[in-house]
């Protein structure tokens, strides 16, 4: 048995924290991508697995939550690949996930709109609450990238009158 230095203890303690209040998101999140329940649940699993693996791997602790995403995004993908599927990231985010508090607001709709490389940002900024540099780096794209994504993908919501509620 290998015994863990106390940095290390509180590094595992901290990430398994993260994924135990985390876990619907990184659901949602893995949902995204493979856009079926048991493709999402492996995973999850899978990424659990890597991310215990992996955890000295993870230099600074305030990082926890880009470092998992991307862990989860880099799995979802090669999830993918090993199915040999095509599928497009977020088209049905309504049947992912019911957003109680949008009810009202057809939001679902209007993301699952977006093209591509736009949903996934606007999934990551506004339903997780990341920051973009946490974005920037679960994509691998520069920040300035993801900037003009994200007010791309604002603009074309807001002409298509779905940003209308955010008006009044």
């Amino acid at each position: 048995m290998k015994l863990l230095s106390l940095a290390a203890r509180k590094k595992e303690k901290a990430v398994r924290e993260f994924i135990v209040e985390n876990r619907e998101s990184l659901y949602r999140f893995a949902y995204t991508y493979v856009k079926n329940e048991h493709d999402a649940l492996d995973v999850v699993h899978d990424a659990i697995c890597r991310i215990l693996d992996n955890i000295d791997s993870l230099n600074d602790i305030e990082n926890i939550k880009p470092w998992i995403y991307k862990i989860v995004s880099n799995t979802a993908i090669d999830n993918i690949r090993k199915n040999n599927k095509y599928i497009t990231a977020v088209d049905n985010i309504e049947e992912s996930v019911e957003y109680d508090k949008y009810k009202d607001i057809d939001l679902h709709r209007a993301v699952g709109e977006l093209p591509d490389k736009y949903k996934i940002i606007i999934i990551l900024r506004y339903f997780e609450d990341m920051k973009i540099s946490e974005i920037s780096d679960i994509l691998d794209e520069n920040e300035s990238t993801i900037k003009t994504r994200l007010y791309k993908a604002l603009s074309i919501l807001r002409n298509n009158n779905y940003m209308k509620i955010y008006k009044e």
